[in-house]
């Protein structure tokens, strides 16, 4: 199952969150995948049915994913998609500044408030 083994990879790569938060979509309903996320003491949560705007952060992510990479290649391989579509990922994640984020690359919006936040535990 994909779904779990992004879960686990994330897990190793990031440590244990407090909470998992996901759709109600078939790979995350999945017995598998709550399993996962609840036999390590995290919490799942599930947005509502038609909550689109719990979702609208991420599909504005997979927008620009699709419409910025993607559909601007044809990829010969899995492991060529695989590639580019990280370097894309990278690229949104630790370069690319959002105004959103007042100018600031999301990875330095999380991780400098992770020390508020373990303090605040």
């Amino acid at each position: 199952m994909h779904a779990v083994e992004a879960l686990e990879e994330a897990f190793a790569k990031y440590g244990l969150p407090e909470i998992v938060n996901t759709g109600q979509d078939s790979q995350f309903t999945a017995t598998d995948f709550t399993k996962a996320v609840r036999d390590r003491g995290v919490g799942l949560s599930m947005d509502g049915k038609g909550s689109w705007r719990d979702n609208v952060f991420i599909e504005r992510v997979w927008r620009g994913l699709k419409y910025e990479e993607v559909y601007l290649r044809g990829y010969e391989s899995v492991s060529q998609a695989r590639r580019y579509i990280s370097d894309y990922l990278m690229l949104y994640n630790q370069k690319r500044p959002h105004s959103s984020l007042a100018d600031r690359t999301p990875d330095e919006a999380y991780f400098t408030t992770l020390p508020a936040i373990k303090s605040a535990a």
